[in-house]
């Protein structure tokens, strides 16, 4: 029975992986480190506001919170407006990845419109996001206070969903500088 031995010139070293690693391009890799770093952090807080909320004797209960909002007394604003939301950004996120594909093609014109229409529902999330803001504020929660339970409620729903809003921001900012 024969061996073959390749030799790859990495041996001995610490890292074998040769100089692309699973051969993906740096800005790949950069890409797969700051979306492992973002969905940590994004654990982090929910895990945080899970923690809080179950080990609270009390908490707001959401229907009380968001069915506050002025002239919006007996709609299912939460479930409704979270799956309106929702839809927006996997929309707007399949549009960016149009755009990458007629990038693929070299269709400069397809990359303009898909972006474009990306940028788009980026906005209208931000836009759902200031409306509930608004309407959370005007009904008393804020970082400080809040009307229907713990302070703490106001204070993570704030710092998670402004974290998200940032971070959409962010992409919205860098779609448009592409």
């Amino acid at each position: 029975m024969s061996t073959t031995v390749v030799n790859t010139g990495t041996e001995r070293k610490t890292w074998g992986g040769g100089n692309q690693p699973l051969k993906a391009s740096y800005g790949k890799m950069m890409m797969w480190y700051f979306l492992v770093s973002d969905a940590f952090t994004f654990s982090a807080l929910l895990i945080s506001y899970g923690t809080l909320r179950f080990s609270s004797p009390e908490w707001a209960d959401p229907n009380k919170v968001f069915n506050a909002f002025p002239g919006l007394e007996g709609w299912d604003v939460p479930l409704g407006f979270v799956s309106l939301m929702t839809f927006i950004l996997i929309l707007s996120s399949v549009f960016v990845v149009r755009a990458v594909q007629e990038g693929h093609r070299m269709n400069k014109r397809g990359v303009l419109i898909w972006m474009f229409w990306g940028i788009i529902g980026g906005a209208a999330f931000l836009g759902c996001q200031a409306w509930e803001w608004m309407h959370l504020i005007h009904g008393g929660t804020t970082l400080w206070w809040n009307p229907h339970g713990p302070q703490a409620f106001g204070m993570l729903f704030f710092l998670i969903t402004g974290f998200h809003g940032f971070h959409v921001f962010s992409g919205v900012l860098l779609n448009i500088l592409i």
